[in-house]
C-alpha cells in the first residue's frame, strides 16, 4: 500500500437548501469572504502536503467546477487535480466507490467541499499517518445532531455511527472531513442502501467498527460550518472575515475605513465608511454608502447610496438608494436593486442570480 496522501473533495449535490442561488451555481463556488467555498478545502488539502487531488462531481454542475479549478496548477506546490463524474447523488459511500480507480491504493483524505474548517487538516493527517488507524473520523459537538451523522464513543472509542438519528444518544456530529485506508471499499461494498436511497458513509465506518478495525475519532478544535444553508453560510462568512489581515490597495476619496478591512486592487470607494471586517473585491465601487462589519461585497459590484451589513454581494451587482439597511442577506451575481418610493424599512433578502428587484 501507498504511504502518499491522496485527497478526495465531494462537489456533487444541488444544493437545495441555498435555492435560488444554486439554480444557476454550484453551491461549492458560492463565495465566502469573497472565495470559493470550494477553495479553502483545496487550500487545506494543499497546506497539507497533499498534492494529487480527485473532485467528484456532479452532470448538473460539473462543468462550472471544471472551469473554476482546472488541472490544479492555480494552487501551486505541483498540484494536479482529476475530476471524477458521480453520475447520480447516491450517497457518500457511493462516492468513495466512484473513486476507487483513483484512489488506487493510497490512504486519502475525503473533504466535503461545502464545509470549512479554521485550523485545517495538517495536524490531523499527522495523526492519521504516524497512528495509522484504519480509519480517522473528526467530531464536534452541535445543537442539533439529529440533521447530521452523529458517533457514540465508549471510552473514547467510536461504538456507533447513526445518519441523522431522530432521538440522537450524543450531541458528537461527524464532521465533513474523513481520512481512510482501502479499507473502506470493501466496507462500501458490504453496506445496503439506506431508507433514503443512498449508501452513508456512517454505515461504511459503522461496517468498518463491527469488524473490528480502529476508527480513531478526533474532536475539532477550533470552528467547523457546513455551509448548506444561509444562516451558515453568513456565519461562516463571519468566522473567516473575523482573521482577515487588513489590507487597502484600491482608491480611496473622501471616503473611512476602520478596522479590518481589506480593498482590492482596482476597487474605488467615494465618500463612504467602511467598517470592517470586511472585505471589498477589485472593481467594486462604493458611492455614498455604508459597509458594515461581516459583509463581503464582490467583484464589480456598485453601491450606491446605500448601508449593508451582515452580507455577501456576489459579483456584478448593482444596489442603489434603498433607503433601508440590507442585513443578512446573501445576493446572487449580476443582480439589480434599487428602491423606489416607500418608507424606510429592514430587508432581509436571499436573491437569486440575475436577478432584479425593485423595494416599493
Amino acid at each position: 500500500m501507498s504511504t502518499e496522501l491522496k485527497g478526495l473533495i465531494l462537489s456533487g449535490g444541488k444544493g437545495t437548501r441555498l435555492r435560488p442561488i444554486t439554480h444557476t451555481s454550484a453551491k461549492q463556488l458560492v463565495p465566502v469572504a469573497n472565495k470559493p467555498v470550494l477553495f479553502y478545502g483545496i487550500e487545506a488539502m494543499v497546506d497539507a502536503g497533499i498534492k494529487d487531488i480527485g473532485i467528484i462531481i456532479a452532470p448538473e454542475t460539473g462543468d462550472e467546477i471544471v472551469e473554476a479549478t482546472g488541472d490544479g496548477s492555480r494552487f501551486g506546490n505541483g498540484v494536479k487535480i482529476t475530476h471524477i463524474l458521480q453520475d447520480e447523488p447516491a450517497g457518500l459511500a457511493h462516492a468513495v466507490l466512484t473513486a476507487e480507480d483513483f484512489i488506487g491504493d493510497s490512504p486519502f483524505v475525503m473533504y466535503l467541499g461545502d464545509n470549512l474548517l479554521r485550523n485545517g487538516i495538517t495536524d490531523l493527517t499527522e495523526a492519521f499517518k504516524n497512528n495509522a488507524p484504519d480509519a480517522l473520523i473528526l467530531l464536534t459537538p452541535v445543537p442539533d445532531p439529529e440533521h447530521y451523522g452523529v458517533a457514540e464513543l465508549t471510552d473514547g472509542r467510536v461504538v456507533q455511527l447513526l445518519e441523522k438519528p431522530p432521538e440522537p444518544k450524543t450531541d458528537l456530529a461527524l464532521v465533513g472531513v474523513y481520512m481512510f485506508t482501502t479499507s473502506i471499499f470493501d466496507a462500501a461494498r458490504a453496506i445496503e442502501p439506506s431508507p433514503r436511497g443512498e449508501l452513508e458513509i456512517t454505515d461504511a465506518i459503522q461496517y468498518l467498527v463491527d469488524q473490528g478495525k480502529n476508527v480513531e475519532p478526533h474532536i475539532v478544535k477550533g470552528w467547523w460550518k457546513d455551509t448548506g444553508r444561509l444562516d451558515d453560510m453568513l456565519q461562516a462568512n463571519r468566522l473567516i472575515l473575523e482573521d482577515l489581515e487588513p489590507r487597502v490597495e484600491g482608491e480611496l476619496i473622501d471616503s473611512t475605513v476602520d478596522g479590518r478591512v481589506v480593498i482590492e486592487a482596482g476597487a474605488r470607494v467615494e465618500r463612504s465608511v467602511i467598517r470592517g471586517p470586511a472585505v471589498i473585491g477589485s472593481g467594486a465601487r462604493l458611492i455614498d454608502s455604508y459597509i458594515g462589519p461581516y459583509t463581503a461585497i464582490g467583484e464589480n459590484v456598485k453601491v450606491t447610496g446605500s448601508e449593508i451589513e451582515y452580507s455577501i454581494v456576489l459579483a456584478d451587482t448593482e444596489i442603489e438608494h434603498l433607503g433601508a439597511r440590507l442585513e443578512a442577506s446573501l445576493i446572487g451575481k449580476g443582480s439589480r436593486i434599487r428602491r423606489t418610493e416607500g418608507m424606510p424599512r429592514t430587508f432581509r433578502l436571499m436573491v437569486g442570480d440575475s436577478s432584479e428587484i425593485s423595494l416599493v
